[in-house]
């Protein structure tokens, strides 16, 4: 049965997305010849739009890229040789393929961990190899990196990105970004990406043990993939952000009283530094960079606390068939890891040997020798003086494309020239729920054990002179993604 009835406003929506050359009165339709109108409508809308975006894409570059590494839409997992967010220096190309909207990028893991001995994170005192120097897994604790960017293609093709970030890795929440930049601004150098602003600068990581080997991070303006001769340059100018450290006022009415909430400031603390990082450079097989720094302080310091520091560092990178190995070795005068932190006649020497073994799919190895050397020329101040030795193996084993099993060993020996040594080793065994199969890909849930032994011969004794020995046993579990 067929009913007829009077649709004026009905047959009105349809003329808007349909139109029709007459539609001056009221018509009357049944109510299959309304569907079928409906269909066709909604349909030609459909095909319109799609018409559309096609031909906004058809001028859009085909290859994804965004600036400083942070701003890509990512919608694959990252390799494991890519730091997490914001720590890797990805090239940029004038034909990227800008994200749509704004892209949101970051770095976390979040999780629990009861602590069943002394140590809750098993670490051995007087280290300076890494946060996590008897490895990572299962001996991290929780924050993250949270970012914004937009990018934006200007009529004469320049490609502008702002982005804006924070981070949660304490009580705190802190602005580390807020920079712009441009790239294909000039036609004899469109790799070359401008910025300004604040952002992570120059801070190479290492995965396994989580140690920034060089530290810039700061407020400036540089260029990167500078592209002279073949070769890539990077060079910037940057200086320290204001920051403070809690600290309680026990002389005050308030004993309790926090004068600094510990965050960072908006301007340059005073302390500067110039960086360069020289890449692209193929010896046969291998890939070589240089990086050359130079630090400064301006009259924000005080003039007795002034000094001057400067590194050096060479990276030698070889990818096999089946393997990833690189060898790192710098040396720093009045520094350490950062010029902007800076001792008077302290020279350190860092070298390591880290890499990658891939034996079948399933079955994968990750390894790290480092050495630290950390001497200061002043005999009055010499009684921290110190070598670091360390080792750190993780064969991993996976299952199928979601589940694997990882164990971790670490060991590290930290010989002072006075007054003893300190030692300690670290065992995690992880089961791993992941996205798919290997190590670079994220979001992963893990479930761990972890057991250590730490002895502080140098610099924890108790009571009676003897040496203080710390066992650790700690259950978790954590949730850790790049994307």
């Amino acid at each position: 049965m067929k009913i007829n009835k009077q649709l004026p406003l009905a047959v009105a929506v349809i003329a808007a997305l349909c139109p029709l050359s007459v539609l001056a009165q009221e018509i009357t339709v049944t109510t299959e010849q309304l569907d079928k109108i409906v269909a066709q409508a909604v349909e030609k809308a459909l095909q319109e739009r799609e018409a559309k975006l096609a031909a906004a894409n058809a001028q859009r570059p085909a290859v994804a890229a965004s600036p400083a590494a942070t701003a890509t839409a990512v919608t694959t997992a990252t390799p494991a040789a890519a730091q997490p967010v914001g720590t890797a220096e990805t090239a940029k190309t004038p034909d990227m393929q800008l994200p749509y909207g704004v892209a949101f990028t970051g770095y976390a893991r979040y999780g629990a961990q009861f602590q069943g001995g002394d140590q809750k994170y098993v670490g051995v005192d007087g280290s300076y190899n890494g946060a996590s120097a008897l490895g990572r897994l299962g001996n991290e604790g929780n924050g993250g990196e949270f970012q914004l960017t937009k990018s934006i293609r200007g009529e004469n093709g320049a490609i502008w990105d702002v982005a804006v970030m924070f981070d949660h890795w304490g009580d705190e929440v802190n602005l580390k970004k807020a920079y712009a930049g441009v790239t294909n601004l000039f036609a004899s150098q469109p790799n070359a990406y401008f910025w300004a602003g604040r952002d992570f600068h120059q801070r190479p990581q290492q995965g396994i043990n989580d140690y920034f080997w060089m530290n810039h991070d700061g407020q400036g303006a540089g260029v990167r993939d500078l592209e002279l001769g073949g070769v890539k340059f990077d060079l910037a100018a940057v200086g320290a952000v204001e920051a403070c450290s809690p600290e309680v006022m026990e002389d005050e009415a308030n004993p309790s009283r926090i004068t600094c909430t510990g965050g960072s400031g908006t301007g340059d603390k005073g302390n500067y530094a110039l960086t360069s990082k020289i890449h692209g450079i193929q010896l046969g097989p291998v890939d070589f960079e240089l990086y050359a720094n130079y630090g400064f302080d301006s009259k924000a310091v005080e003039s007795d606390d002034r000094l001057k520091a400067w590194q050096a560092a060479m990276v030698f990178s070889h990818t096999g068939k089946n393997s990833l190995n690189k060898l790192i070795a710098r040396y720093s005068d009045n520094s350490d890891n950062s010029v902007y932190s800076k001792t008077e006649d302290l020279r350190t020497v860092y070298t390591s040997f880290e890499g990658s073994y891939k034996f079948t799919p399933q079955a994968q190895v990750e390894y790290l020798l480092a050495f630290h050397d950390y001497a200061n020329d002043n005999k009055n101040q010499n009684q921290d003086d110190r070598r670091n030795y360390g080792a750190i193996v993780r064969p991993m084993y996976y299952w199928n494309d979601v589940h694997s099993t990882w164990l971790e060993a670490g060991y590290q020996r930290v010989d002072y020239d006075t007054g003893g040594d300190n030692k300690g080793w670290k065992l995690t065994l992880s089961q791993n729920i992941s996205i798919a199969m290997g190590p670079e890909f994220r979001p992963m849930l893990r479930f761990y054990v972890t057991g250590g032994e730490v002895e502080n011969n140098h610099t924890a004794r108790t009571a009676n002179g003897e040496n203080t020995q710390l066992d650790s046993f700690n259950v978790g579990a954590m949730w850790e993604a790049w994307f």
